[in-house]
């Protein structure tokens, strides 16, 4: 036979022996498939394209809700935990990945510490001021978490295992626990019908009480009852661990009270008196820097604009080996652009470049966005306060609304430092390219704040801000081209019924010659 073919046959000749069963299926494959095509309407094609937009255009709405509410992908999160180890993913428990699992430990470990939440050293008074908010608006400044977070507070600082041998303090330890105010509230009355109980007093300060005027003159009394408690206890700290623990208990009820009274003071106008209070009260007590006091003293020192007095208070808790916030670093900067916003002009900076006090304020402002980026925001209006929360999340939303509450202030009586402010702290970000993988003067900017923001904040009326800003996922931007392109599928099947089906069937034919070609060429690789 190949003696009386043509040369270019005889090249054909090997794949009739290996390939005439495929090219037969693929000729009857193909008449099928065309017989189908041929008697399918143009509305049936219409049809298909139009479902298929439909599909997709829901499947982005809940992708883009899903998104805007949790911040992840839901297609993308439920590929990564369910269908991953079905596939064969990377288990981490296998010791070859010993390494990974405790590098993912550590990350853990970092991540719980960096989000840890803080009681708000400002924190307002829930009679007197949340209250009130509440009864104006008809909204709950307030999240379940953080007021669940400010009962265990309480709990902790406020009671401790003797209290069972005092009946007013047996009374309150039950009375931190309950969840209903009126509840609490009337054990509190209960209390003090029994004795004189410095916790009971506080109780009926920051809850009952709707004036401040009425929770200083609780706070008063609360201090009379915490002073003889303390001197009892402190005589008797050293006699075993149950009294030692009696007066630790003490010592934080009477610092509470004596911080309140200052910040009752403060809120009355006689703020002179609250920064004595407070000097005195760092005094005698030093070691307590968990009630973060010199945060109150540093805002009542702006208020009396004794910017000397601020800088010497900054000098002593703005080191490196002290844990920051944004009350220090926004201070910070706040001072050295005092020296030079009153006379600072971009354009004239541009020209003639920055002197070293305005490098200087620049750096400052730098060091503060860097510590926290939410907080410009707030201080150039850019974006509403609500009420601060009862704890914040350092770094996070949650603590640049309580800074920006009641420091906004002081940036305006400043005059030119928002202006600095606005013309240099997007600057920041040029510093920082990856801000969740390295950091410039701070560590790296902690992923778990929107989480837990999220919980601190009342989300009902107020938009979480969200650092970095994170990128659409890819399945959203998939689903949103699909959507697109079937859209138009549909809209041009519509519109040239004839000519989208010529279209389907060459598609659908040449992908069958594709196939073809590829089994032939699988089948003799020569």
């Amino acid at each position: 036979l190949s003696e009386k073919l043509p040369p270019w046959a005889n090249l054909c000749l090997p794949f009739f022996d290996t390939s005439l069963l495929t090219v037969f299926v693929f000729f009857c494959v193909s008449s099928i498939v065309s017989m189908f095509l041929n008697t399918l309407t143009p509305k049936f094609y219409v049809a298909l394209t139009g479902t298929s937009s439909l599909i997709s255009g829901l499947i982005l709405i809940f992708e883009w809700w899903y998104f805007r509410k949790y911040g992840t992908s839901f297609i993308e999160q439920v590929s990564v935990s369910h269908l991953r180890p079905l596939l064969g993913g990377v288990d981490n428990s296998s010791p070859t990945n010993s390494n990974t699992s405790n590098g993912d430990a550590d990350s853990n470990r970092q991540s719980v510490s960096e989000c840890k939440v803080w009681r708000n050293p400002l924190n307002l008074f829930r009679g007197a001021e949340y209250n009130r908010y509440t009864w104006v608006t008809g909204r709950e400044p307030l999240t379940y978490y953080d007021m669940n977070l400010s009962a265990q507070d309480h709990q902790t600082f406020f009671t401790c295992d003797s209290d069972h041998l005092r009946p007013a303090d047996a009374i309150m330890q039950k009375a931190w626990r309950e969840r209903n105010p009126q509840a609490r509230i009337s054990a509190a009355h209960e209390a003090l019908e029994l004795e004189d109980c410095a916790t009971a007093y506080i109780l009926l300060a920051e809850e009952e009480a709707t004036t401040i005027v009425e929770a200083e003159k609780l706070f008063k009394q609360a201090v009379k009852a915490g002073e003889g408690c303390y001197r009892r206890s402190q005589q008797l700290q050293h006699h075993g661990a149950q009294y030692e623990a009696q007066h630790r208990r003490d010592t934080n009820v009477l610092v509470y009270i004596k911080r309140r009274l200052a910040m009752c003071s403060r809120k009355l106008g006689r703020t002179r008196e609250a920064v004595k209070m407070m000097r005195d009260l760092m005094k005698e007590f030093p070691l307590l820097s968990m009630f973060n006091i010199h945060e109150n003293l540093l805002e009542s020192l702006l208020e009396l604009q004794n910017y000397a007095d601020v800088q010497a208070v900054l000098a002593k808790y703005d080191d490196i080996s002290l844990p920051k916030s944004a009350t220090i670093c926004y201070t910070a900067a706040l001072l050295k652009a005092r020296a030079v916003s009153d006379k600072f002009s971009p354009e004239a900076a541009s020209r003639r470049g920055l002197s070293t006090a305005e490098m200087n304020a620049v750096e400052a402002i730098h060091r503060a966005v860097e510590f926290n980026p939410h907080v410009p925001k707030y201080l150039l209006e850019m974006k509403s306060l609500i009420l601060p929360p009862e704890h914040i999340l350092k770094r996070g939303d949650s603590e640049a609304i309580a800074y920006a509450f009641f420091h906004l202030q002081h940036w305006k009586r400043v005059e030119g430092a928002l202006n600095l402010l606005h013309c240099t702290w997007e600057g920041t970000f040029r510093m920082i390219p990856y801000p969740l993988e390295k950091g410039h003067l701070f560590y790296p900017y902690p992923i778990c704040t929107e989480t837990a923001d999220r919980e601190l904040l009342p989300t009902v009326f107020h938009e979480v801000s969200v650092y970095p800003k994170k990128e659409l996922p890819f399945f959203i931007l998939f689903t949103a081209g699909l959507c697109s392109f079937t859209a138009m599928l549909a809209l041009l099947t519509h519109q040239f019924p004839e000519l989208m089906g010529v279209f389907a069937k060459a598609v659908s034919f040449l992908h069958c010659s594709h196939t073809l070609a590829s089994s032939l060429c699988k089948s003799n690789p020569q």
